[in-house]
């Protein structure tokens, strides 16, 4: 059925309004863009690792304090802020909110010895923010900043999560445990790539992180003296033997249409040079992206693990085996609204495609009490050496995408209120 004119002049004027909106994010980004750049140094120069978020903690609740935002600490380091909208709709009779959207800011480093030689590099000798979450605290206090002089534009209220602890895939779990979830009704995250160029945004829907196992094999054997390999039972070669083997998952158990990696990041075994090894172990990481190859992979490393040391005259056990995340799964309509908010404040050429990754994210403890979404904001530019993967020594980013990654939280924030 046609529209009255009376519904065209409303829906033009509900336009003009949402233009009106983006236009006052991206004024009030390009104002806050040293801000944002300052911010990200400051915490890159001063990394701390997981449940250690001391500082950090310290230094965020001063940039809250600053913009008189106020907050809570449910866990020994990290903290959930709280930005109430002032339009007139924005709470109800009984006080609560008409909607609550959760944005997420990991905040931890990694035990990564920096070799970038910038100006801001880590003062705390081997640690890194290797992966980005300095970027991720500054973006989400640059949309914080963008949103407090926006209050009237926001139809309900922002709950700020700046989550200690992603890197061991444990912070999430506990933020939600105690209590940062409770009453939100969507949740988003950004994450800064190195595989996605700078000034693009990739947020589709479905799978977009894998499923993270850890895993750790014990292996016994005989010692002996390493001139008489004959008396013993070699628990390195055994330890060697089941690394090699362990590939075989990914290339004969499992359909070529499954993505799947496993990877043994650590062995170690023997005590002399000139004594055949009698104990080893080694520690791994698992990544799928199906629940069918993620149920088999327990029971398939075991079989391998045993078998293989069985066939060298040792003994081996899957002595651990622990789910870290579960896949991140980007919810469709999540997708197709950070989409637009993308095409709003970046414009249509900003939408960027990326397959996923098999690395692993704990935003999907947030995103199995609500739907959500995790976006990629590209960062990738070789004209400044920004082109090492994440975890890396020489991680650098294009800090011109960090004022981009606010616009987009606060577009996003205002967009979900709105509905």
């Amino acid at each position: 059925m046609p529209k009255t004119i009376a519904q065209r002049i409303q829906d033009a004027s509900r336009r003009r309004s949402q233009a009106d909106v983006t236009a006052g994010i991206q004024k009030i980004a390009a104002e806050f863009e040293p801000y944002i750049i300052k911010q990200r140094r400051h915490f890159h120069r001063h990394p701390e690792p997981s449940l250690a978020e001391i500082r950090t903690t310290q230094d965020i609740a001063g940039q809250l304090d600053a913009m008189n935002i106020p907050y809570e600490q449910p866990l020994e380091t990290g903290l959930v802020a709280t930005l109430r909208g002032t339009a007139p709709d924005a709470y109800g009779a009984d006080g609560g909110p008409r909607r609550r959207i959760l944005l997420r800011a990991d905040i931890d480093a990694l035990p990564v010895l920096e070799r970038t030689g910038e100006e801001f590099a880590s003062v705390n000798e081997g640690l890194m923010h290797a992966c980005g979450h300095d970027c991720h605290i500054a973006m989400m206090l640059g949309a914080l900043q963008i949103l407090r002089h926006m209050t009237d534009d926001l139809h309900g209220e922002v709950r700020i999560v700046f989550q200690p602890s992603e890197e061991n895939g444990q912070g999430a779990k506990m933020m939600v445990a105690a209590g940062a979830a409770e009453g939100v009704d969507g949740a988003f995250a950004m994450h800064i790539w190195s595989e996605v160029d700078a000034g693009l945004v990739s947020c589709e829907a479905g799978p977009r992180m894998a499923n993270t196992d850890w895993f750790r094999v014990d292996i016994t054997g005989t010692s002996c003296h390493g001139a008489m390999p004959q008396r013993g039972a070699d628990a390195v070669m055994a330890a060697t033997a089941i690394v090699n083997s362990l590939q075989t998952i990914v290339s004969r158990d499992l359909s070529p249409y499954e993505p799947a990696v496993v990877t043994v990041g650590e062995i170690h075994g023997g005590t002399a040079r000139n004594v055949i090894a009698g104990s080893a172990h080694l520690t791994g990481t698992v990544r799928t992206y199906s629940d069918r190859a993620h149920e088999l992979m327990p029971g398939l490393i075991e079989r391998i693990a045993t078998h293989t040391a069985a066939a060298l005259g040792a003994e081996a056990a899957l002595s651990e085996y622990t789910i870290a995340n579960y896949k991140v799964e980007n919810d469709p309509a999540s997708s197709a609204r950070c989409t637009a908010a993308v095409e709003k404040v970046l414009g249509p050429g900003a939408v960027g495609r990326y397959q996923g990754t098999m690395s692993g994210e704990d935003f999907s403890a947030f995103l199995a009490e609500v739907p959500g979404v995790l976006a990629f904001v590209g960062t990738r530019n070789p004209a400044i050496g920004a082109t090492f993967a994440q975890h890396s020594c020489y991680y650098k980013v294009d800090e011109s995408v960090l004022a981009k990654g606010s616009m987009l939280a606060a577009q996003y924030a205002v967009d979900f209120l709105a509905e």
